[in-house]
């Protein structure tokens, strides 16, 4: 399958993992008023793990028989992808007087390019 196929599946997976990332962020943001970089620290969190295993089966159909290992290098380029994520929502919200959610799906469109170019070059690529 080529990498274009790969990136249409794994923006598919995105997408479902976007559906959680908001639920979840705005359960925690606006039901329980926790800060918004903390409710959107859960938010990915949960996303990150659900898009993990539906990448794991369905984009990359990885056969890594340590799955520890490659599901921490999914997380750690996640994690920086939630820094980057975070960084974004912060200026388009704090200098650019963004509304969150607006900032939000900017972020997440940006961040997708880092998260699918890493995880197709390690996660995916380990042998």
């Amino acid at each position: 399958m080529g990498i274009f196929f790969k990136f249409i599946k794994y923006g598919i997976v995105g997408l479902s993992g976007m559906i959680i990332d908001f639920s979840i962020t705005w359960l925690l943001k606006e039901k329980l008023r926790l800060n918004k970089y903390i409710a959107n620290s859960c938010g990915f969190t949960c996303a990150a793990s659900s898009n993990y295993i539906l990448n794991r089966v369905w984009t990359f159909q990885s056969h890594q028989k340590n799955i520890p290992k490659e599901y921490f290098s999914f997380f750690a380029i996640a994690v920086i992808g939630l820094l980057l994520n975070n960084a974004i929502i912060y200026f388009l919200t704090e200098k650019g007087k963004l509304n969150f959610y607006v900032a939000k799906l900017i972020a997440i469109i940006l961040v997708i390019f880092w998260n699918f170019t890493a995880n197709y070059l390690f996660t995916f690529s380990l042998k």
